[in-house]
């Protein structure tokens, strides 16, 4: 059963700014990238960059491999970047020398797919999540110690935080962790990513390795990612996770279920995330 998204007018957004003289490049960055996803055995959606800081989301049937969710991939609603401040500038355009984020960082966390629960312990009366909450992500009280004073030195600024969990019983959060500049987040990123696994384990997975089926062809340029799969024999849970870094935050992505997570959504989910963050 074919499950077609429905797209409705905006009539809400502000009147469209002057044309980007970046976007053609982008654009075909961005078609690039759809090309380059049908060598991908699993495909799933691949959004473009738009006008007005806006993610255009094309319809399923528009791109090859995405005419049906048989293989996997979660119904995610209309996907749109929140607008920037005028004047400002996109987090990696080369103009912008501290790659910031200008938008709301709570604005720029995934919203949940369709028919998933909220995670109402990441629901936070005014959407920034408290350090320690955060730092719960990992099983150690000493690496839980040891990255809270890599914050401390590092100046984290804000955490935003998203959580939900689907009809088959997969658990998804999402954190986004900002720093006062690309440099900082960059060096941060370094301290908590090694080529095997995290520098500090995550809750119920004590043992992961680099997760080398996750395509490279689906990355997008200019922003880094790390994704790791918990080795067998699994605990309660099997754990997937990616660190993500797109210019001043670095996101934290982890998916858990009992028996097994399954690759596709974890997947789409920080790709999507990715393209949130470009």
């Amino acid at each position: 059963m074919t499950d077609q998204p429905q797209t409705a007018a905006d009539t809400s957004q502000p009147a469209a700014e002057p044309p980007d003289p970046q976007a053609p490049a982008r654009d075909r960055r961005a078609l690039r990238a759809v090309l380059r996803w049908t060598a991908v055995v699993t495909v799933f959606a691949a959004l473009g960059a738009g006008t007005a800081y806006g993610i255009t989301r094309m319809d399923r049937t528009d791109v090859p491999g995405l005419a049906t969710e048989s293989d996997g991939r979660w119904a995610y609603p209309e996907i749109t970047r929140p607008p920037l401040p005028s004047g400002s500038p996109r987090p990696l355009a080369k103009t912008n020398w501290a790659k910031s984020h200008f938008a709301d960082l709570r604005a720029l966390l995934l919203p949940a797919p369709r028919g998933a629960t909220d995670d109402k312990g990441l629901r936070v009366r005014d959407g920034w999540l408290a350090t320690k909450d955060f730092l719960a992500v990992f099983q150690a009280q000493g690496d839980r110690d040891d990255a809270n004073q890599l914050f401390v030195d590092y100046g984290l600024r804000h955490v935003a935080a998203r959580g939900w969990t689907t009809t088959d019983g997969t658990h998804t959060r999402i954190y986004l962790l900002q720093f006062d500049t690309g440099t900082v987040a960059d060096t941060v990123y370094g301290k908590f990513t090694g080529y095997d696994s995290p520098v500090f384990a995550a809750r119920g997975a004590a043992a992961t390795e680099f997760d080398d089926g996750y395509p490279s062809a689906a990355d997008i340029e200019d922003v880094q990612r790390h994704a790791y799969d918990e080795v067998k024999p699994y605990g309660a849970e099997h754990v997937r996770q990616a660190y993500v870094r797109a210019g001043d935050v670095i996101a934290v992505v982890v998916q858990s279920r009992k028996g097994t997570a399954a690759a596709v959504p974890f997947q789409q989910t920080v790709v999507l995330q990715s393209e949130l963050l470009d």
